[in-house]
């Protein structure tokens, strides 16, 4: 079977067992401040889980895009060593909400795995909760009865709490599980030694390849367990490794799921898989077919590389492959997007999102390369320099900090940096690298480090109902609140069973506004609670406030009056529908190609990325500009459309945001049905003439193929058009109102122009002369000249011109300046390039010698450096040091 017959055969049997068969969710994980990614297949329906929604079956499968490259489930070390670690990988599953239970999951399993799939029963163990008497939670009879009435009792291994008991995180729907393990050694290895005792023993060819989880208990924030009302089956199936155990390979990377990649790669870099005498060549080639897919479902989905957060870990992966390649490949040149095309032609009938973005992931990931190898080039030369600095002092181990600094700021990875240290004769300090290593996540945990209490349950309620589409205020009841623990203090998140306040998401912030608690007066024992955000997390509404002591009043209150800042939200509403107008006039006017890559909506400004590959000039903004307030004039009516099914809405033409999850039916957004048609769940005014106005503030690049603009609407945009008038009026003021002012102002830059240039002329005069002198005071040595010298000059590129205007002049020439420029110290170190390569002197390490003296730093290269600080009464004590060294 093709892995595509594979797949396929999955989601057909599950159908015939009466699932629904839903698509993946994006890998980008959305509305869930737990996850960066979705990293397994049941993140996203965590809400089902948690009672925060109702699913549209209470039977579903399918297939998931995950990936797991941070946190507890952080794989990417492991990627390409061994032949079954992945950092994104397919995720099938089968689910039960409140459905069925383990008899018919572990039956189902058996079937599919040895009816459909055929694979030899006698290769089976399964495993179940052996018990864990800390938590209270028996051994799993049921699960141990049913499946030794289908492969008896020698095939089943009893796990502990570490492999057979399944938690969503430190709380939450929990349970134990059975996995299912298939040996697929050779029959001489399985009668040499049983496959039974290799199970969960991390061998290669014995692996787990399905988990059923088999959730009963829900885990309090106090560490017990409580039974869940109602009980439900989460299964996962590694599709890579089901893959493996199918086509009979000893490899995931042996079956058609990456060979289309590794064939690619063996052409471009005449390496053949498998028959290399440099086992890193291989290990680079499974490295690279499989980043590559993490990073393009990532673009894809939404997450382009970045700095930052979830963009950092992508970029992190991208980086990975191409060292990889460029250390073992011999890739001196971008290859990493010459993939992208291989990989949506073989998606392209299961997640087509990359097919329909073919030519913007590859872009993407092209410019990403061309960066890469220009920082990797500068980590090359810093490596040099550190090896350089140890041969000195006669040292031949890297410490740890400079190896996790080559890590951290230039991408190295350990291997690579022992690899280049090997061929110096150094090694690394591997111990002190795992230091630093720890003290990072130790402070990544600090900053992330939030403490929530357990919900406290005040009501019963059937999921939250969002009214702010049509209500300002309404009458609710609190049905949940906790306490939270953050960095900035203490804050309580409070859910309503009805609320009109939007919860942050699709780059719109969240509302603020009040609640009344009893009524409002507060004799009466009322009182106004401020919210100060909204957010949804997973399907929950959750209002956020910072009062202080709230326990009493929200445990207390009746019906509860919530009402929001209306002015603030008609201030977001008008830029989010800006946003709508602007990206059809950017279709009209840039092409169609344009997509919404991210944005952000509050009261102030709008933010806006978008795809598009060179920048915006100032004639397309312009009409982008006065195609959108045109729009505004013609005070267009909305058109909103709720509850339309999705497929109806696409195939209508409604424009789609790609990485973002849509359910079965969908809120349309119109304005003017042949200009602006958009799938949003924002808020939007009625009619665009409620905008007012649409100016834009900015345009610029936010990372390869993606570029940003900054607007405001409205009050905003008046303001920024008056500040801008009295600008011009205070220009002219000074300028004493002339009858042209942009003429006036360019008379005054050419002769701006004219008298910088008078001054260069007499600061090099200057120089000229200062250079005589220096000479003439020059001391003379058998092997070198010296100048240390105390100087008057009028910049610190002064300092620069003079000693490479004095090399020119003297052989074996070492300066050393200093002056006073502006009421700060500088210096400067000078050392002809024939003496640093003879003596192995160093300007940048002198000069931060120096610079002590001067209470400053500084730095540069070997034969030349400059210094700058703040207490200029040093600047003799250093030029004395500086003539006792030479």
């Amino acid at each position: 079977m093709t892995s595509h017959q594979i797949r396929q055969a999955f989601l057909d049997f599950f159908r015939s067992k009466e699932h629904l068969i839903v698509p993946s969710a994006p890998l980008v994980a959305k509305n869930d401040p737990t996850l960066m990614f979705n990293n397994s297949g049941m993140a996203q329906f965590k809400d089902f889980f948690l009672g925060n929604g109702t699913p549209p079956s209470r039977r579903i499968a399918d297939t998931q895009k995950c990936l797991r490259v941070s946190g507890k489930h952080n794989d990417l070390e492991d990627v390409g060593f061994d032949t079954y670690h992945h950092t994104m990988f397919e995720m099938l599953g089968n689910w039960s909400f409140g459905d069925y239970f383990k008899k018919e999951a572990i039956a189902w399993a058996w079937e599919l795995l040895t009816d459909v799939y055929k694979l030899p029963k006698d290769r089976l163990y399964v495993s179940v909760f052996e018990g864990n008497e800390a938590d209270g939670v028996p051994f799993d009879q049921e699960a141990w009865d049913l499946w030794k009435g289908i492969v008896g009792e020698d095939r089943i291994i009893l796990g502990n709490k570490k492999d057979n008991f399944w938690e969503m995180g430190d709380t939450g729907p929990c349970g134990p599980c059975s996995e299912i393990h298939v040996d697929l050694r050779t029959p001489a290895e399985v009668a040499a030694v049983s496959g039974k005792s290799l199970v969960n023993n991390d061998h290669p060819q014995v692996v787990e390849i399905w988990n059923l989880v088999f959730m009963q208990f829900e885990r309090k924030a106090d560490g017990s367990l409580i039974p869940l009302p109602s009980t439900h089956v989460d299964t996962g199936m590694g599709f890579e490794r089901l893959c493996m155990a199918i086509q009979q390979k000893t490899s995931n990377y042996d079956t058609d799921v990456f060979q289309n990649t590794i064939q690619v790669l063996e052409t471009l870099s005449g390496k053949k898989y498998g028959q290399n005498d440099e086992p890193f060549a291989d290990i680079a080639m499974r490295v690279i077919s499989d980043h590559i897919r993490a990073v393009s479902f990532a673009i894809t989905d939404g997450q382009l590389p970045s700095n930052v957060k979830a963009g950092y870990v992508i970029r992190r992966i991208l980086r990975r492959a191409v060292r990889y390649g460029y250390s073992y490949l011999g890739f001196q040149e971008p290859f990493f997007h010459k993939l992208v095309p291989v990989l949506a032609e073989q998606f392209k009938d299961v997640f087509t999102e990359l097919r329909d973005q073919e030519e913007f992931v590859t872009r993407v990931i092209l410019e990403e390369e061309k960066s890469f190898l220009r920082t990797l080039e500068s980590g090359l030369k810093r490596l040099d320099s550190i090896t350089s600095g140890l041969k000195e002092k006669g040292i031949n181990t890297i410490p740890g900090d400079e190896v996790f600094e080559l890590s951290d700021t230039f991408g190295f990875p350990v291997d690579l940096t022992a690899l280049i240290a090997r061929e110096k004769n150094f090694q690394i300090d591997e111990t002190g690298y795992q230091d630093a290593l720890a003290e990072q996540k130790k402070r990544s945990r600090q900053d992330a480090a939030k403490e929530a209490t357990d919900w406290i349950e005040l009501r019963e309620y059937d999921g939250v109902e969002f009214l702010g589409y049509d209500f300002e205020e309404t009458h609710s009841h609190i049905v949940k609140y906790r306490k939270v623990k953050t960095k900035t203090g203490e804050e309580y998140h409070i859910v309503l069973d009805r609320t009109p306040f939007y919860a942050e998401m699709g780059g719109q912030v969240g509302d603020t506004g009040e609640l009344l608690l009893n009524g409002e007066k507060k004799e009466e024992g009322g009182r106004r609670i401020a919210i100060v955000d909204t957010k949804k997390e997973n399907d929950l509404f959750v209002h956020v406030s910072r009062d202080k002591d709230l326990d009493e009043a929200l445990s207390g209150a009746g019906i509860i009056t919530a009402k929001i800042d209306i002015d603030r939200r008609n201030k977001i509403k008008s830029n989010h529908t800006a946003t709508h107008l602007m990206l059809s006039s950017m279709r009209e006017v840039l092409g169609t190609h344009v997509s919404q890559k991210g944005s952000f909506l509050n009261d102030e400004v709008l933010r806006f990325d978008f795809a598009h590959f060179s920048k915006v000039t100032d004639e397309e903004l312009r009409k982008i500009e006065d195609r959108v307030n045109e729009k505004i004039r013609e005070n267009i009516a909305l058109d909103e459309r709720r509850n339309v099914p999705i497929q109806q809405a696409l195939d209508a033409g409604a424009t789609a945001t790609f990485g973002e999850k849509y359910g079965d039916f969908v809120r349309l957004i119109i304005f003017d049905p042949q200009f602006s048609f958009e799938l949003c769940g924002g808020t939007h005014v009625p009619s665009t003439g409620e905008i007012g106005v649409f100016k834009f503030i900015s345009e610029g690049s936010v990372s390869a193929g993606v570029r940003r603009v900054e607007a405001v609407t409205g009050e905003k945009a008046l303001e920024l058009m008056r500040q801008q008038e009295e600008t011009l009026n205070k220009i002219k003021d000074l300028l004493k109102s002339p009858t042209d002012l942009i003429k006036a102002v360019e008379g005054l830059i050419e002769e701006r122009s004219a008298l910088q240039k008078k001054i260069a002329a007499l600061e090099n005069e200057k120089i000229q002369a200062l250079k005589t002198i220096l000479m003439e005071n020059m001391e003379t040595h058998s092997t070198f000249n010296l100048i240390v010298q105390k100087v008057d000059v009028p910049s610190a590129d002064s300092l620069k011109q003079l000693s490479y205007e004095l090399r020119d002049q003297v052989e074996n020439l070492i300066a050393v300046f200093g002056a006073e420029i502006g009421g700060k110290p500088q210096l400067s170190v000078f050392i002809a390039e024939n003496i640093v390569q003879e003596t192995g002197l160093n300007a940048g390490k002198i000069v931060k010698d120096l610079a002590k003296d001067i209470r400053g730093g500084g730095g540069g290269q070997p034969f030349f450096a400059t210094a700058g600080g703040s207490d200029a009464s040093g600047l003799d004590t250093a030029l004395e040091k500086a003539k006792d060294l030479f």
